[in-house]
């Protein structure tokens, strides 16, 4: 039987990141990343001589360049803002739940990985444990794919622990506050644009056709915001960031929608990045770098970068709420 003094589990996630802002360090985060076939659902065989033989030669180079625009003295930006977000959120719910809770961070690709956080967990005796994956938005190219790599590790243990599995939280009210309260506050600090576009990591046309449920909880998150925000529908766009390939991904595209609005005499924008946990290149070198150079070229004035909602208390309290709603019977 479940010892019930034993400390509860919170497994967190999110997907990773490059050990350095180098070339070597790249080629092997990204063979490991875009080998996946959650993430690339291509033939095997035919994937493995275009990554092996184009994409791993060419791309770690240039995305190493853009891990050095962000990269600080302590490191990655997205492993230190989860090792932060991490601990406070153990600080959290041990102070609501008499130190019942051991939390540990796991990354789907790199360091520390989901692996070795889980031993963590093992080691700390949990036989009860939360997966709550940093994904607001469930994807299979994020969310299932982390449930694969903890499937593989249970795949080596003798011992099951009592396990939950967070999907989503894509319409939580915490969170949705959360990222309402964020964006007051950075209106109230830097005035306000002509619109707010609310950006998400794009997938693949074909996995939303293939029934992936990303694209819809993006736009339930989108129109929560909205509603919460009280903007009118000439006020916010939702748009897609981020593709890669060829091949057509969600659209319409956050690049090309801000060239369009600046050509269309829009002034400023603010963007805000809700399927993000945690600042990280997607959110600081291609969206506050590129994206704001690629709207003052197309002849905007100010273009707005409203920040992940990272630590922030309320992001903290919204994350221990999820999770407590999660452990009815546990606590």
């Amino acid at each position: 039987m479940t010892d019930p003094h034993r400390a509860t589990g919170v497994l967190l996630t999110n997907l990773g990141t490059p050990a350095a802002p180098t070339p070597q360090a790249l080629r092997r985060y990204l063979a490991e990343f875009l080998w996946d076939h959650r993430v690339v659902e291509l033939p095997r065989p035919l994937w493995w001589l275009v990554l092996n033989g184009v994409i791993l030669w060419i791309r770690p180079r240039r995305s190493a360049a853009a891990y050095q625009r962000i990269w600080t003295q302590q490191g990655s930006p997205l492993l230190t803002i989860s090792q932060q977000q991490a601990a406070r959120l153990a600080e959290r719910l041990n102070e609501q739940h008499s130190s019942q809770f051991k939390v540990a961070l796991g990354m789907r690709y790199g360091q520390p990985s989901i692996e070795s956080a889980y031993a963590e967990l093992e080691t700390a005796g949990c036989e009860r444990i939360l997966v709550l994956p940093l994904y607001p938005q469930y994807s299979a190219a994020t969310t299932a794919s982390t449930y694969d790599a903890l499937g593989a590790v249970l795949r080596k243990r003798r011992v099951m622990p009592h396990l939950r599995l967070l999907r989503d939280y894509h319409d939580h009210p915490d969170y949705i506050s959360a990222l309402a309260a964020s964006i007051r506050e950075y209106w109230q600090q830097h005035g306000r644009g002509e619109r707010l576009l609310i950006s998400f990591h794009g997938i693949p046309k074909r996995y939303a056709e293939r029934g992936d449920p990303y694209p819809i909880q993006c736009e339930r998150t989108a129109q929560a915001l909205a509603k919460h925000l009280d903007l009118a529908s000439e006020e916010w766009q939702l748009v897609f960031q981020s593709r890669f390939g060829p091949q057509p991904w969600l659209e319409p595209y956050t690049d090309r929608t801000l060239e369009h609005l600046a050509r269309n005499g829009v002034k400023r924008v603010d963007l805000v990045c809700p399927g993000f946990a945690a600042d990280c290149l997607e959110t600081l070198e291609e969206n506050d770098m590129l994206n704001h150079e690629r709207f003052l070229a197309a002849g905007g004035n100010e273009f707005h970068y409203i920040p992940c909602l990272n630590d922030r208390p309320d992001h903290i309290d919204a994350l221990g709420e999820i999770i407590k709603e999660n452990l009815a019977g546990w606590l």
